[in-house]
This record gives C-alpha cells, sequence and structure tokens, in this order.
C-alpha cells in the first residue's frame, strides 16, 4: 500500500476543498474510512492544474489509444466485433505484453521494473482493511496483477472505439 494515493476532484473523494482552511478539506466519509484503514494518505490534485491533473487523467489516454482501438481494428480485419468479454478476455495479454513492458514517457523505465523497485517502498495492505469491509466490497476485489476493470469501463472504451 502506498504511503500517499493521488487522487482527482471526485465527489466519491472529496465533498469540499478548504472546507476548513488552506489544505483543510471535508473528505467523503467512505473514502477516509478507507485511508484510515489502509493506512494511506488522501491527496488531491489542485483544480486546473494540468501537471497534477495530467498523472491522474494520462493513463486513461494511454488504455483508450492502446489497447481498445487497436484490438477493435485487429478484429474488425478479420470480420469480428470487439465485446466487452474479448476485452476481458486480451487485457492481461496487453498488460504484460504491451502496457507493463514499454519505457515510460516520464520515468524512463518499463512499469513492470519500477513496480519491483517500488514494492520494497510499499507497506502491506492492512488485514483489518479487508476483513471491515463490507461484503460486497469483498466480493468486488481484483487481484493487483490483473487490473481488470468493471464492464461499464469496457463498454464506454468500446463504444469510444466504434
Amino acid at each position: 500500500m502506498p504511503r500517499k494515493v493521488l487522487f482527482d476532484n471526485t465527489k466519491t473523494v472529496i465533498i469540499e476543498r478548504d472546507a476548513y482552511g488552506p489544505g483543510l478539506h471535508r473528505w467523503h466519509a467512505g473514502m477516509l474510512e478507507l485511508a484510515r484503514d489502509c493506512g494511506f494518505q488522501l491527496r488531491v490534485c489542485r483544480p486546473y492544474r494540468a501537471k497534477t491533473k495530467g498523472k491522474v487523467e494520462r493513463f486513461n489516454g494511454y488504455l483508450k489509444g492502446s489497447f481498445p482501438v487497436p484490438l477493435a481494428a485487429t478484429l474488425r480485419a478479420g470480420g469480428l466485433q470487439l465485446d466487452v468479454e474479448t476485452a476481458n478476455r486480451e487485457v492481461l495479454r496487453w498488460l504484460n505484453e504491451v502496457a507493463n513492458t514499454r519505457i515510460h514517457a516520464t520515468t524512463g523505465a518499463r512499469p513492470c521494473v519500477r513496480l519491483t523497485e517500488n514494492q520494497a517502498q510499499l507497506s502491506a495492505l492492512p488485514i483489518r482493511a479487508m476483513q471491515s469491509a463490507p461484503a460486497i466490497a469483498r466480493a468486488s476485489v481484483v487481484p493487483c496483477e490483473s487490473l481488470q476493470h468493471a464492464l461499464s469501463v469496457y463498454q464506454a472504451l468500446l463504444e469510444d472505439a466504434a
């Protein structure tokens, strides 16, 4: 678990910026509880600041241009159409062969190598965090190595790729 986690300014994370003074935000109660249980500090991007906002948003553009669009084109060449089942089946291959092995433009390193290096600095996820999570949240946890998204995320990507 990282010590600090950077989020966008979404209502599921932060209710009101600077509500109690500069840098003293009113956090969403569920997110605050998760941060406390898991032992990380909540951080949010400053509004309208591309430098930090990009850290949160940049991967979305990379994902869109590198995964569903090329996959849809490959399938289309074979007379097939990209669907959610195919996207789910192909995402792990894409992560292992493309996303995690490329040279990252900002860091200059392969993400799979950086992860290995950074793991030594990460703390373990507290057992109490998973034990105290509501049953529905525990059931929806996906192992980190697969990084599969909810079907609604794929559906939106597929609609954009079409």
